[in-house]
Order: C-alpha cells, then structure tokens, then sequence
C-alpha cells in the first residue's frame, strides 16, 4: 500500500482527499455477476484466438438525437435491454439529486434536474415508441410524468415539513405502482406477471423516497448506501423489463456471457461516473454529506477492483486499485483547487491525471495481451476526465445546464467503453484456459470456481 498524499487545499476540504486516499488497500475478492459471467462462458467451452478489439473511441458528447432515441428503429433485445439498463439508472440518480436539491432549497438547480428527468423520460418514451408502438409510448409517458411528479411534490414536503403533502404524494405513488405493474404485464403479453413487476416497482420508489428521508435528516450515509441501491435496482430492472418484453425467441440473448459481463461492466463504469459526480458536487458545495458521498465512490473501487480480481487474478487488482485511487485522487484535487480558485493546484491534478492516463491504458493494454491499443484507449480516457473537469467547473458557476450536459455525456460514454472492454476481457480470459474447460480443472481460474 502507497503511502497517503497530501494535497494543499482550503481547509474544509482537505478531509476530502484523505477520506479518498486512506482505503486504496481494500477489495473484494470477487463481483458475483462478472464472475459468473465470465465462468459461464468458459464452462461453455468457449474460446478465442488473441485479437485487438475495436479501437476504444472517445466518449463524445450526445446529441439531442442520441440523447432520445430514433423512434421507429427498433433496437434488439441485446442492444434495447443496455439502453434501458442505462436510462433508467440514470432516471434513478436524476431523481435522488432532485429530490436533494429540492430539500437544500437550490430552486435553480431544481429546475435544471426537473429538465433532466424529462429528457430522460422522453428518451425512455421514444425507446418504447420505436420497440412497441405510440400506444404503449403514450401510455407509459403519462405514468412516468406522473411519477416523477409525486417524487417532486415528496421532497417539496420534506423541504416545508409537511406530513400532508408527503402523505398525498404517497398515495399517488402507491397508484403509480399498480398502474405501471398493469402497464408492464400488458406489453409482455402476460410474460411478467403483475405481481412479480409491482414489488419491482415498489422497491424502486422505496429507495427514492427512503433516501430522501434520510437526507433530509442529516443521516448521509444511509442516504448515499440508498443512492447506489437505487442505481443498481433501477439499472437491473432494465434487463428483466427488456427480458420480458421482447418476443421469447430473442430473451434468451440476455444471458449469453459476454453481454451479462458487458452489462455489468457498463453498471459498474456508470456507477463511477455517478458517484464521482455526486462527490465533486457535495465538494464544491462545501456539503456536509461529502464524506458520504467519498464513501460511495470507495465501494465503487472496490467492486471494480474485484471484478479485475475475479478476471485476472489479485495481483492485477492490486494494480487496478493503486492506478484508479491516482484518478479519484486527482479529480477531488482539481475540485478543491476550483473551490480554492487555486490555478496551480488545478494544472497540477491535470498533469497528474495525464499520467494516469497513459499508464492505466498500459495496465490493460498488458492484462489483455494487447487486445486493447493504449494509445487510443489513453485518448478515451483524457476525453472522459476533460469531462468530468469541465462538468467540475460548470457546477461550481452555477452553469447547471452545461454541467448536466457533460455529466450526462460521460454517463452515457461508459457505455461504449463497457462493450469493448467486455469482448476484449472474455477473450483474454476464454484464451487463457485449455480447450475442453471443466474437463481440464479450468487452468488458472480453478480457484474462482472454488470461492464462488
């Protein structure tokens, strides 16, 4: 373990990077999905000749047309149940933050997070639209309208302590739940049954309300563990929606390996940016919940590092671990340097981050045998930390719009990234173990299949 760095910051903040860079020893062994994924495909017999994956492109910023969808352009199962994993782990972060900004009382920032939640509403009705027609669209619009509505007029009753107000925005949230089982159970023609999509419902109203209690109360750590509860229920409540929508013929596609560890990866990188975000914003605000919000972003670590663990053994962890806690590291030293109006100290994260850069696209250049280029990959990397410094920046003007804008882009370049991380990692992995699979003891992964 390195030891700890200090970073010359105001001193409300210095807490900040010693709250970041005082756990970077600790991980999980393994991520049960991913290493269920992986193992999946190697008890399948798979296996794969070493080849480059596709150059791993910058993540560029959306355009309104990327951001809602192409109506009328069906998406297959594989591809439509990632767009709603995405979207609707977005819908979940997108609705904690307004609900929280709503009970702070930062009336502008409201407003931009009530815009957010309708452009991904509405990116949520075109998918609809374009997979299952204008009808079922309309219908699922005004439910979800109605939805983020109660959510609303829940946090403006935490903000007033009023019980009243609470209580009705309850009651239409009990009818939200009913109705959207109902709407759910009719466009899968009975194949997710009413009573197994209303707990689903349930609980993913359950986690935004709960935190937002908590939040109101001070109580910051339960609020954050519920922030990313939320996130991961929501995120996989896309695929069991898309699993059950889809004809039958075309579900059994989402449980192919590499599209199970490509979905995870893309939960996993999404999660990061989300917290990551959630963190340099209770930064620049100066927030009490920041400690929380670092505690987040450690649990985030700490998955990834296992899935590496679970992947390529510890090790590799152990390098994953020390090279990512460098990026977290240097985007919290760039914030306290915006909040410090510190140039220097902004210039120094970045030169830092420019090192990371180049040598965490070298760590998986070698874990992958050269299955990933780096120098393209270093390209991706740079565009994704320009935009979470810009993002950084805009937030901390109140130019809450353009600060959305690039969260939102960076959110969503995790996905792309995902896809090709996961074809270059199960190949690397499937590559690595003796034609036959099980028959042979599964070579060096023999001790993940014990511990799982």
């Amino acid at each position: 373990m390195r030891e700890r760095r200090s970073v010359a910051v105001v001193a409300p903040l210095v807490a900040m990077i010693q709250t970041l860079t005082g756990r970077r020893g600790q991980w999980r062994q393994l991520v049960g999905i991913l290493s269920v994924a992986v193992l999946a495909f190697l008890l399948a017999g798979s296996s794969a000749a070493p080849r480059r994956a596709q150059p791993v492109a910058a993540p560029a910023q959306a355009t309104a047309t990327e951001t809602r969808g192409v109506a009328g352009a069906p998406l297959a199962a594989p591809d439509l149940a990632l767009r709603l994993e995405s979207l609707l782990g977005e819908h979940a972060v997108l609705a904690a933050d307004m609900m929280r900004s709503r009970i702070r009382g930062d009336e502008d920032f409201v407003q931009t997070a009530n815009a957010a939640l309708g452009e991904n509403t509405d990116a949520m009705t075109d998918l609809i639209a374009s997979n299952f027609g204008t009808a079922a669209a309309t219908r699922f619009k005004s439910l979800w309208a109605a939805h983020v509505t109660a959510l609303f007029t829940y946090s403006s009753g935490l903000a007033t302590h009023s019980e009243a107000v609470r209580a009705g925005a309850q009651t239409t949230l009990v009818n939200f739940e009913r109705d959207l089982a109902g709407f759910f159970a009719d466009a899968s023609q009975g194949r997710l049954n009413r009573d197994v999509a209303q707990p689903l419902v349930l609980m993913h109203v359950d986690h935004l309300l709960h935190q937002a209690d908590a939040y109101a109360g001070r109580d910051y750590p339960t609020a954050d563990l519920l922030y990313r509860q939320g996130y991961e229920h929501t995120y996989d409540l896309g695929k069991v929606i898309a699993a059950a929508l889809v004809p039958p013929d075309q579900a059994p596609a989402l449980d192919a390996p590499v599209w199970r560890l490509r979905s995870e990866l893309a939960r996993l990188l999404g999660e990061h940016v989300v917290l990551i975000i959630d963190a340099t914003r209770a930064g620049v605000r100066n927030g009490p919940d920041f400690r929380a919000a670092a505690d987040g972003m450690n649990g985030n670590t700490s998955d990834l590092a296992g899935a590496v663990a679970g992947l390529f053994g510890q090790p590799a962890a152990a390098e994953f671990q020390s090279l990512w806690a460098d990026h977290v590291d240097q985007i919290m030293a760039y914030t306290a340097a915006v909040v410090s109006r510190n140039p220097q100290g902004r210039d120094a994260a970045v030169a830092k981050l420019g090192v990371f850069e180049n040598r965490f696209a070298s760590f998986l250049d070698t874990a992958t045998e050269r299955r990933l280029d780096s120098a393209t990959l270093a390209k991706a990397l740079l565009m994704h930390d320009q935009m979470l410094l810009h993002q950084t920046d805009a937030f901390a003007t109140k130019q809450y719009r353009q600060a959305h804008e690039m969260a939102h882009s960076t959110y969503t370049g995790m996905f792309d990234m995902a896809g090709q991380f996961a074809d270059a990692f199960s190949a690397t992995v499937a590559a690595r173990v003796p034609s036959g699979g099980p028959k042979t003891g599964m070579g060096g992964m023999a001790g993940v299949v014990g511990n799982r």
